[in-house]
């Protein structure tokens, strides 16, 4: 007589990995091939965490990394969201295989029998897949307390690709960045100069409840050279961050009674977060916020009348490449007034939305941005006369344009003859300072090169126009000291704003002025309690 064994089913055991009971495996060391992917996961990890805080940071020159891929490309679109979406998805996917489990989908012995001699019931392939599936889904356990529990950590195949494929691509744009916008990396110094007194909190917070892990693998430890490295490296790490506040240097940790004024607000073309760019809208939106100042490219017509334009072409500001595509990247320099008065200077702004602040425009306003045309100088003076200083730039002429050697005249020209008052003009232009300064002897010559106080002074400068990452608290203590202003551009963002008020920057060029003229004080103060 044959004697038939009962089948026996086989039950996941899922709190560590989701292998099947039968290989009673769940509690055995990870292996080295498996710890070298939980190194690299918490490297990735790592690495797209900063990935994804510096283009956090860097939104307030969200807008200047448009514009040079737009000269880079041709055309132009916002990549700055997309990218900051895409990282933010990168990272939550590395943290969730870091934070939510390593999963591994072992088929559970198809037609292998167990330990005992019973074989599993046979069923189809496709059941296997669902079940495994149905195992992927449900099974998810935190990584971490794998470590705690002393489970058996295994990553999917899935994973391992989608990982490698996440830490290349960051590794490639962080390089790309690094080759393309060198100068945007100062920003990440710059930003901690802001957070790192909260980074600090979490850190220890961190280390804190990471505490009890490095307990469990201490005491689960066999050897002391483990236990004496595990507790060797985790006191390493305490150390550090309770050693961290010294490293800590930050404009805003300072006694609120030695906080200087505000810094002045110039309307970096208007207000082109509200308004199209150089045009009378943008220009009156500013004015209406009281705004200190007024900034402005200037560009002469080909029939000599300077009007105000930041491209070399109307490409990306007007209609002419759906009005009159032959001209779209003709310099619009190369144009009679006549026909860029033509043209419409508003509609881009609510096509693109380059701010993403279009939909808040009231329908009044809406209509009034769709009927935008080019403004000229002689406009911005009339409007603003007696009611902002004017921070002037001139765009040179192509070579071959009727006013190339005499450009500079005719725009002084339209400057002295509106009446606007000289002392109001901030004159940035480098060429011909000696002339300016004998025919328009009341403008505030300022330079846009970082040079040395004493040679500034030489030279007459009264103010210097720099980016924000150009100078630091001492050089802005030095040009103060040799009667020196400082303006700095382009400032967005309330946290930069808030940074540059504490280090006692005396003016910034925003396109979001709106916004910080409505910050009361910085976002935040700290005394240096205990460092008298």
């Amino acid at each position: 007589m044959v004697r038939h064994q009962p089948l026996q089913y086989y039950e996941p055991q899922c709190l560590p990995a989701c292998r099947w009971k039968r290989y009673q495996r769940s509690h055995d060391d990870t292996t080295p091939w498996e710890r070298l992917w939980f190194l690299l996961l918490t490297f990735t990890f790592g690495l797209t965490l900063t990935w994804l805080y510096f283009w956090w940071e860097v939104h307030n020159d969200y807008d200047e990394f448009n514009w040079y891929l737009y000269n880079r490309m041709g055309y132009w679109s916002d990549w700055s969201v997309p990218i900051l979406i895409t990282t933010a998805a990168a990272f939550t996917y590395v943290a969730g295989l870091l934070v939510e489990g390593h999963l591994v989908l072992p088929h559970p012995g198809m037609f292998s029998p167990d330990p005992m001699g019973a074989i599993p019931p046979l069923r189809p392939t496709a059941d296997f897949l669902f079940q495994d599936l149905l195992l992927w889904s449900q099974t998810q356990v935190l990584a971490l307390c794998h470590i705690a529990v002393g489970q058996q950590m295994n990553l999917h195949w899935l994973h391992k690709i989608g990982l490698v494929v996440v830490l290349v691509a960051t590794v490639v744009a962080m390089s790309a960045v690094a080759q393309l916008w060198e100068d945007e990396w100062e920003i990440l110094l710059i930003s901690l100069q802001g957070t790192a007194p909260f980074l600090h909190v979490g850190a220890l917070a961190a280390i804190t409840a990471l505490s009890w892990i490095v307990a469990g693998q201490f005491a689960r430890a066999e050897r002391s050279s483990s236990q004496v490295a595990i507790l060797g490296t985790f006191f390493a790490v305490v150390f550090t961050l309770y050693l961290a506040p010294l490293t800590i240097s930050s404009p805003c940790i300072m006694e609120k009674k030695d906080l200087g004024p505000k810094p002045a607000l110039i309307g970096h073309r208007g207000a082109p977060m509200l308004a199209p760019e150089h045009t009378l809208m943008s220009f009156r939106k500013a004015l209406e916020q009281k705004l200190y100042g007024l900034q402005a490219d200037i560009t002469i017509s080909l029939d000599g009348v300077p009007f105000l334009m930041h491209d070399t072409t109307l490409q990306r500001t007007t209609n002419v490449e759906e009005e009159f595509p032959e001209l779209a990247r003709r310099p619009a320099s190369m144009l009679n007034w006549t026909f860029l008065q033509r043209l419409n200077a508003g509609q881009w702004f609510l096509k693109t939305d380059p701010f993403w602040t279009a939909s808040s425009l009231s329908p009044s306003d809406h209509r009034e941005a769709q009927n935008q045309s080019i403004c000229s100088l002689v406009e911005l003076l009339e409007l603003a006369k007696g009611n902002a200083t004017l921070l002037l730039n001139l765009r040179d002429p192509p070579r071959e344009h009727p006013y190339r050697s005499s450009f500079l005249n005719v725009t002084l020209e339209a400057l002295l003859h509106s009446g606007f008052p000289q002392h109001q003009v901030l004159w940035l232009p480098n060429r011909q300072r000696p002339f300016v300064r004998k025919v328009a002897p009341g403008f505030q010559q300022t330079s846009g090169s970082k040079e040395a106080a004493a040679s500034l002074r030489r030279g007459h400068i009264q103010w210097l126009n720099l980016r924000y990452t150009q100078v630091s608290r001492q050089e802005l203590r030095d040009y103060a000291s040799w009667n020196l202003t400082v303006n700095l551009y382009t400032v967005n963002a309330p946290w930069l704003f808030s940074l540059l008020w504490c280090a006692g920057v005396p003016s910034v060029t925003s396109d979001n002025s709106h916004t910080l003229s409505q910050v009361p004080s910085p976002l935040w103060i700290m005394a240096q309690l205990g460092m008298r």
